[in-house]
């Protein structure tokens, strides 16, 4: 089948906050961009602004509770019946900040990305902006990557690239970094959606090929600082 034949990538996008990633997604989506379709926004708490967001784009938007659910294992049984209900290719993480189980991870194995405020493996976890600033480092990114057990540690499929300012806040800094997440995770969905991009068993290709290392681009253009 061509590229240009593809039946649409059908998406489920796990978000915690404004979503502004789910956002981008479903803009390219919504406008052609991206030949996939956004089938389910799904927050772990409710009242998120980005499930406003998603519904105002004509998106069915749903809450499992992690709060609710007791503990992780039924918050996951609840989140994957929530994930399965709506049969996705692919599943998306976008500012989801729940960490999942080994179990999870290996459920959708191959199906599953995350974008990541860092140039993994650097700074895996929480703060990465500030231990960017703290490590006087000349440049920091972003890296959109297939999830597995390891957190943060999938392989990582494309990365952006910004200067880093003398002066810069973490506010500075997450913003110019986030401008470019808008850019490189609805690139590597559409690679997907392409057929370029493929997992096999714990290994990522790209046009026929082994991708042994990420594709970089520096995007310091697209920032407005």
């Amino acid at each position: 089948m061509s590229a240009g034949s593809r039946a649409p990538l059908q998406l489920a996008i796990l978000i915690s906050g404004r979503g502004s990633n789910m956002a981008a997604i479903a803009r390219a989506c919504l406008a052609g961009l991206i030949n996939a379709r956004v089938n389910v926004v799904i927050a772990d708490r409710p009242g998120v602004a980005g499930l406003s967001t998603a519904r105002d784009l004509g998106i069915d938007a749903q809450t499992v509770s992690w709060q609710n659910a007791g503990d992780r294992e039924a918050f996951e049984r609840a989140l994957s019946e929530a994930i399965d209900a709506h049969q996705p290719d692919l599943i998306v993480l976008a500012g989801f900040m729940r960490i999942l189980s080994p179990q999870f991870a290996e459920r959708y194995a191959g199906r599953m990305l995350n974008i990541h405020p860092s140039l993994l493996p650097k700074y895996r976890g929480l703060h990465t902006h500030r231990r960017a600033l703290e490590a006087s480092d000349a440049e920091h990114g972003a890296s959109v990557h297939f999830v597995t057990a390891e957190l943060d540690g999938g392989p990582v499929v494309l990365q952006s690239r910004v200067p880093v300012h003398p002066g810069d806040t973490e506010s500075d800094l997450a913003t110019r970094v986030q401008a470019t997440e808008h850019i490189i995770y609805p690139r590597v969905i559409e690679l997907l959606a392409q057929g370029r991009l493929a997992w096999d068993e714990g290994h990522v290709w790209l046009d026929g090929k082994p991708l042994d290392a990420p594709m970089v681009e520096d995007l310091s253009a697209h920032t407005r600082n």
